[in-house]
């Protein structure tokens, strides 16, 4: 673990491990919002409707946010650096597939595989920036982190659109190689010792009870609206679902759990912070499908103006986030994870004047800055109130829990989606989403204002928190 005052080399290592964490978690934020500008091509192309766009999305959501956990369990068993290099070359491998998919069948397999590689980077990445910095630096390391990984979505709709627009929408997936290239560079030249626990192991049946379990509801609520909720499939497959997603939670309740450990919940922060997750990255799933989506499909932008409608939100992340990462580690979190979900709930609300006389100027992007102001206030501040709940050695776990939870808060916001708009995407269905992402960035404020407590530091500027053994 380095300090904040180490030699000319640490400093480079430093910058190598952060440059590292920071291109793992890009390639997978760099994907997830490329996908939704794609969505409304690969309609075109491939077929499926609004069910076939929800499962393009959440094929990957599903082993994302169910093998998240085991990537946690191998990050602390095997090392972070050893699961970061097999998540980046997974990726590489899968993102390829994609783009060149000949069917959607084919594309929906390729994107459940991708799911897999995904989810070891971003828990790796985060880990091992908690595991090399001290606690001085690690906030402005996760605020950088933060700001940067941000570019991702800066970068994306652009870069998906223009390929979109002007080739196709195979390009924007097979992008993913260059930053891949650009992270085994850096990790070839890393001198720091990896972190491992020994008593850290993978539970293989926890992870087939927990992916199985996730798929099958989501096949439920994506497959229910079309097929009708009577269907003997859909029955069967909802209910399967949840029994195995049941005794998976069931069995977490053993105190040496290696998945998602219920004992990690008895700390406050991390309990709450959790909570607050799952409301505000339901949100964020749910309205950057929509808008995206509505835009092209709605509204009749083409894919890159689409992509370049959210822009602003990510230019006021990255100019801000790393100044509120710092902010957060002096006056504590709480304040800022109430106030930027309120904030996003009031953007969102603003969506509602979209109308048939579209108007981006004025119905849609004073909305998305307050979107933007709001998220900036809230992740850096969640980021380091979860991780900073539990002891360090237990934060590839941790992390590996808090990035599950937002995927599935996705995940499960992206199967309701029909029901939530009533079938289709049109101008009723977006005021409609609009609703449902102010009333859940609402949630998350309420439950950060009110389970979120700022850690007592002592004279040494060390933080007294209760383990989360």
């Amino acid at each position: 673990m380095t300090t904040s005052g180490g030699s000319r080399g640490e400093a480079r290592q430093d910058g190598r491990v952060l440059g590292i964490a920071i291109l793992a978690s890009f390639v997978a934020f760099l994907d997830s919002s490329i996908v939704n500008v794609a969505l409304p091509a690969i309609r075109d192309e491939l077929g499926g409707g609004l069910a076939g766009q929800q499962w393009v999305v959440n094929a990957y959501l599903v082993t994302l946010g169910a093998l998240i956990l085991v990537a946690g369990s191998m990050s602390d068993q095997f090392g972070r650096l050893r699961t970061l290099r097999l998540g980046l070359a997974g990726f590489l491998v899968t993102s390829l597939a994609v783009a060149a998919a000949p069917t959607l069948e084919l594309l929906i397999a390729a994107r459940a595989v991708q799911g897999v590689a995904g989810a070891l980077l971003v828990p790796s990445s985060l880990a091992l920036i908690t595991s090399h910095f001290d606690e001085q630096g690690r906030g402005r390391a996760i605020g950088a982190w933060t700001a940067a990984t941000s570019a991702a979505m800066l970068v994306a709709p652009l870069l998906g659109g223009l390929f979109i627009d002007l080739a196709s929408w195979r390009w924007a997936f097979a992008i993913n190689v260059l930053p891949i290239a650009a992270a085994f560079l850096l990790l070839a030249g890393l001198r720091a010792r990896d972190v491992r626990r020994a008593d850290a192991r993978v539970d293989l049946v926890a992870s087939a009870c927990c992916a199985l379990g996730l798929g099958g509801i989501v096949f439920a609520l994506i497959e229910g609206p079309e097929r009708g909720w009577a269907d003997p499939l859909v029955a069967a497959v909802g209910c399967a679902g949840a029994v195995l997603f049941a005794v998976f939670v069931w069995g977490q309740r053993r105190p040496r759990a290696s998945l998602m450990p219920l004992v990690l919940f008895r700390a406050g922060n991390f309990r709450a912070g959790n909570l607050a997750t799952l409301f505000v990255y339901a949100a964020l799933a749910l309205n950057g499908f929509a808008v995206v989506v509505y835009l092209q499909q709605g509204a009749g932008l083409g894919a890159t103006l689409a992509g370049l409608a959210t822009l602003p939100m990510t230019v006021v992340m990255m100019l801000g986030s790393a100044r509120v990462g710092a902010w957060a580690g002096r006056r504590g979190p709480r304040l800022f994870m109430a106030l930027g979900p309120a904030i996003m709930a009031v953007g969102a609300t603003l969506l509602l004047t979209v109308s048939a006389a579209f108007d981006y100027w004025l119905q849609v992007l004073p909305g998305v800055l307050l979107m933007g102001v709001g998220l900036t206030l809230t992740v850096s501040p969640l980021t380091s109130a979860v991780l900073g709940a539990v002891d360090p050695e237990r934060s590839g776990v941790a992390s590996a829990v808090n990035n599950a939870v937002a995927r599935v808060a996705g995940l499960l916001a992206i199967a309701v989606l029909a029901l939530i708009a009533g079938g289709d995407l049109d101008l009723e269905g977006f005021h409609r989403t609009a609703i449902a992402t102010a009333v859940l960035f609402a949630a998350g404020s309420t439950v950060s204002w009110i389970g979120i407590r700022n850690t007592a530091r002592t004279s040494r500027g060390t933080t007294n928190r209760p383990p989360a053994r």
